[in-house]
């Protein structure tokens, strides 16, 4: 069985996308570990022939460099300016610099970065902060995925789109260009470093791109699930995600109340050391909950008094049936019904097959399990089984919206639909 009958696919695809692109740092490579101090570095060779270039030369490279590159992003040469703002090492022993020279060596020092070449994947769902425009029976939303470009490197992207009152899904169109934030604050030191980023805010949600900043991201930002998280009147939207630093992983917390800027926090505790953690849209009980997977292959209820700090807390859930032999995780945050606490969870089966799958947990103990999904809701489709990594189907959240759950899930992490089901079909299913 690949799908429960109720379930209904739809027809939007969410592809990736190579002709999208952002500027990144170049660096060249290492110098040798026993070069003498005093030497010069490739960078310093570099700037050295830049600056031996008469006036008029520099010029018409300059301006070769913008036909090329001007109309592909957003305020080039104040990019340019930037980066040779970050290059003061390479600049010793020269005592002045042109506009135009120091706009070139930036260049010299830039590459493009096709973050979405390989693969868009892993969505999350949640509602738009901003809902004017829409009916009161539509819902306007922004999704999350995990986009990977060149080595394997996963950052962080989005789109919008909206819900008509029926539960049919409409994308927006992504934007032809794409931004990198600035980094707003740092806090140094390994592995407690927060950081801050910002966009300007007047780019289309789906020009922005989180791209790995710290040593623990340096090779992804991976699956995040956000979630819209009610404290007090006070909204905020958070997102665990996997930091993965190319040899070791961690849980990072990113935290938004407008996605123009974030804060980026390493979670700290047993649970933290490992992948698959979604936070509870509320306390539970004057406390933050989770639901975590620490060992491998089970799922486990957590509740913290802080928000960065989770332990062990208590077994939810082991494989039981034969879809979900090999390991269980979750899909994403609970979902908050009448009913009790829907968690869509993830199982691993014979021939490392993934399928999605549906659990019910009591509103006042979600402790207590009251139904599982015997047969997976969703599985790979055979037009589905080929990409980077075949037979997978996999969710990072969900969206309930009217008397329908939204289902965004992504096909061999490769790209990404949508699938709708009545929660009433599901109830009585399971």
């Amino acid at each position: 069985m690949s799908q429960a009958k109720f379930v209904i696919r739809q027809s939007v695809s969410l592809r990736p996308d190579a002709a999208r692109v952002v500027l990144r740092q170049f660096k060249p490579a290492t110098e040798p570990r026993d070069q003498n101090p005093t030497d010069k570095t490739r960078a310093n060779h570099i700037v050295d022939r830049v600056l031996a270039l008469d006036p008029e030369t520099a010029g018409r490279q300059l301006a070769e460099v913008l036909v090329n590159f001007q109309g592909r992003h957003r305020n080039v040469l104040a990019t340019f300016e930037a980066r040779a703002d970050e290059m003061e090492y390479a600049f010793h022993g020269h005592i002045t610099f042109t506009k135009a020279q120091r706009q070139l060596i930036g260049a010299y020092f830039m590459h493009e970065y096709s973050f979405e070449a390989a693969a868009l994947f892993n969505p999350s769902i949640v509602a738009h902060p901003d809902q004017s425009g829409v009916s009161p029976s539509e819902r306007r939303f922004i999704l999350s995925l995990r986009a990977v470009g060149e080595g394997h490197v996963s950052s962080l992207t989005f789109r919008s789109g909206v819900i008509s009152a029926d539960g049919e899904v409409s994308v927006d169109r992504a934007a032809r260009l794409a931004s990198l934030p600035l980094l707003q604050h740092r806090v140094a030191g390994m592995p407690e470093e927060s950081i801050e980023i910002s966009f300007g805010g007047t780019e289309d949600i789906s020009e922005r791109v989180i791209f790995p900043i710290t040593e623990a991201q340096s090779h992804g930002i991976e699956d995040a699930r956000f979630v819209e998280f009610e404290d007090a009147g006070r909204r905020t939207f958070y997102a665990t995600f996997t930091a993965y630093s190319g040899w070791a992983i961690r849980s990072e917390l990113i935290e938004t109340s407008d996605f123009i800027s974030f804060r980026m926090t390493p979670l700290k505790g047993a649970a933290a050391r490992n992948k698959g953690m979604a936070l509870f849209p509320r306390k539970l009980n004057g406390k933050y909950a989770m639901i975590g997977r620490h060992d491998n292959e089970s799922l486990y209820l957590i509740y913290s008094d802080n928000l960065y700090s989770w332990g062990q807390g208590v077994p939810l859930l082991k494989p039981l049936f034969p879809w979900e032999f090999v390991q269980i995780g979750n899909c994403g945050s609970p979902i908050e019904l009448d009913e009790g606490w829907l968690l869509l969870t993830h199982g691993v089966g014979p021939v490392r097959k993934y399928s999605i799958g549906v659990v019910l947990l009591d509103k006042a103990d979600p402790s207590k399990v009251l139904a599982r999904s015997i047969e997976p809701l969703l599985g790979p489709e055979l037009s589905e089984r080929e990409g980077y990594v075949p037979n997978v189907v996999y969710t990072c959240g969900a969206l309930h919206h009217n008397d329908q759950i939204i289902l965004p899930y992504a096909v061999s992490d490769t790209h990404s639909h949508f699938a709708t089901f009545k929660i009433s079909a599901l109830l009585a299913a399971i």
